[in-house]
């Protein structure tokens, strides 16, 4: 469940026994991230694309060099000795040729010595913040997954990556309280920021048209006055694989949309994270 709080690192180990799934509202006040681990070959060209589309794809780390799951940089992300990326996330997607083969609980019989991984940051990050402002998010208070949209904004491209849309994450809102959570979550730019559209004409501009049917997650109820209110979502990059299609020799990993992993990262270090690796 989601609104369980823990310290970070019991977090990801209860993600690892498989303990726990939906990360929201876990461990307040760490940062969450999204996952995407392709092979070696394609790394540069898909560290380009989140260096052009930062909004989107915000870079938090990335392992050094190939094969390595155990360390990510900068090295203040995981504190802990016993860290693995094939395993911390609660769950996995895999890719192959652009199509989504399967989800699983880890990744260890399928990962190889030339994969590289990289964290991107997650909107779960800063909704502790709405939550201390009073404005909660639905899907928290209602144990769900949070919607998640293909929008119609393009990626711009980078090598490989030469197409795909950019995902959305929905939070109803009134209107009143609009302009107090783009103040909230404005700072937040390692984690995508504040909104990139809000109401029911931002939903038309963003091409969705049928706001109980998510592409991932779950529906969200909406209370008499309220809108939704998107952000830019880190499931973007398994858009672009998609789009990339056989272009990638070899497997891809990314994680189960809602299914994130718990940093040791707090919401101070957030001036600290893309430096370092861009």
């Amino acid at each position: 469940m989601g609104s369980i709080h823990l310290p970070s690192h019991e977090a990801r180990l209860a993600c690892r026994q498989n303990k726990l799934t939906n990360t929201a509202g876990v461990a307040p006040g760490y940062l969450q991230a999204n996952l995407l681990i392709l092979p070696a070959q394609h790394a540069t060209d898909f560290h380009d694309l989140c260096l052009r589309n930062p909004v989107s794809c915000p870079l938090l780390g990335k392992t050094p060099t190939p094969g390595d799951a155990r360390t990510v940089q900068p090295s203040e992300c995981i504190q802990s000795a016993d860290f693995d990326i094939r395993t911390d996330f609660p769950q996995y997607r895999i890719y192959q040729n652009g199509k989504y083969l399967e989800s699983r609980r880890d990744l260890l019989d399928v990962w190889t010595s030339s994969h590289v991984g990289f964290l991107i940051g997650c909107s779960f990050s800063f909704e502790d913040a709405l939550t201390v402002a009073g404005l909660q998010p639905r899907h928290q208070r209602t144990s769900t997954i949070v919607a998640m949209y293909r929008s119609n904004i393009p990626l711009l491209p980078a090598g490989v990556f030469t197409g795909g849309n950019c995902i959305v994450s929905m939070r109803p809102y009134r209107l009143d309280q609009i302009d107090r959570v783009r103040e909230v979550t404005r700072p937040y730019l390692s984690t995508h920021g504040e909104p990139v559209a809000w109401g029911w004409e931002g939903a038309k501009q963003l091409g969705i048209k049928e706001i109980n049917k998510p592409d991932f997650g779950e529906p969200q109820v909406f209370e008499e006055g309220e809108v939704p209110v998107f952000w830019a979502c880190g499931v973007t990059p398994q858009m672009a694989v998609e789009a990339a299609g056989d272009r990638i020799k070899g497997l891809v990993f990314a994680h189960e949309p809602g299914h994130m992993l718990v940093t040791d990262w707090t919401s101070d270090d957030l001036d600290k994270l893309r430096p370092g690796i861009i």
